[in-house]
């Protein structure tokens, strides 16, 4: 397991909390495989002591990185209509089988646990967080944005799923891949009093370290960032990524990262395979932390500053 460097060695279990960041890729289009491979990665966490476990982004429903889904400004072609039926029909109910089976999962092994999924709700689909812990399945976060071509295949998160939880003492949410570079969102969460903030993602440029960095800075939490690791023999034969046919070529590269609150990397980032990262998490180190920088507190000039957020449900499938 890794720890902090110099971390002082005797804490109560109150006082420390074990994470874990999954790294793995999905399979497109096989949901009962994403299933089964994402229940095998928490019992394997919990083996080895974590009682958080992070998996990331669209891992249940998949990443299509890639594919076009034939669209142009203006244009979409019967393949593409196709291919998205196909990517609907992969897509998780928060009242389905698969919410059950993982909920199941957590109850049994006593762990909280932040799984990336696509949920289909009506005709839309979503990039979620599903939280879950030993009560089971503890509720969603609705990405607010999806990036660029994402668009197109994902409807907006509304206000209404922007939860904070708890795992003993420390209180954990998640942000989805670019919304981590929302910073009116940050502030919201930091708001509630986040000492864990997980980041589901699929970004794997160097570029999003400092990200992860900054976050953990600027909120004065850990970071727990879970990305995937993809190779183009995931994706079945008849599809074809913008980035070709090679079944060893990477799609996503992972980077899957942990961070402490004064900014120090504490785990990773994982590169080149899959693989859990599993971190002792010392609760002291936020309290240390925040001696000299409370972003939503005593550095947070309210008198100058506010921010008001919207959390009412919109929509006909909440």
């Amino acid at each position: 397991m890794f720890r902090t460097a110099g971390a002082e060695p005797a804490l109560t279990s109150s006082s420390t909390l074990v994470a874990a960041v999954v790294q793995a890729g999905a399979c497109l289009f096989d949901t009962p495989a994403n299933l089964a491979a994402a229940e095998r990665w928490i019992r394997d966490a919990a083996g080895q002591g974590a009682r958080l476990v992070v998996l990331p982004e669209a891992y249940l429903g998949g990443y299509p990185k890639g594919l076009d889904f034939g669209v142009t400004v203006g244009s979409r072609t019967p393949e593409g209509r196709e291919l998205f039926r196909r990517y609907f029909e992969s897509a998780v109910e928060v009242s389905g089988p698969e919410v059950r089976r993982l909920a199941g999962v957590t109850r049994e092994l006593g762990v909280h646990a932040v799984v990336g999924a696509v949920e289909r709700a009506g005709a839309t689909l979503y990039c979620v967080a599903l939280y879950f812990g030993p009560r089971g399945y503890l509720g969603k976060h609705r990405k607010l944005m999806p990036t660029a071509a994402e668009r197109m295949i994902w409807g907006s998160g509304d206000g209404s799923t922007m939860p904070v939880l708890h795992a003993g003492r420390a209180a954990f949410t998640a942000a989805i891949c670019w919304e981590n570079y929302m910073p009116l969102f940050r502030t919201a969460l930091y708001g509630k009093g986040v000492d864990v903030w997980c980041a589901p993602t699929v970004d794997d440029r160097e570029s999003w370290q400092a990200t992860m960095r900054h976050i953990a800075l600027e909120g004065r939490c850990f970071v727990l960032s879970a990305n995937q690791y993809l190779l183009r023999s995931a994706l079945p034969a008849d599809v074809h990524p913008v980035q070709g046919d090679d079944p060893d070529t990477v799609l996503i590269g992972g980077g899957s990262t942990v961070v402490s609150p004064l900014g120090e990397v504490l785990a990773g980032p994982l590169r080149d395979a899959e693989g859990i990262l599993t971190v002792e998490l010392d609760l002291g180190d936020l309290a240390r932390s925040r001696f000299d920088f409370d972003p939503v507190g005593h550095y947070a000039r309210p008198d100058v500053f506010t921010l008001g957020v919207d959390e009412t449900a919109r929509g006909a499938h909440p």
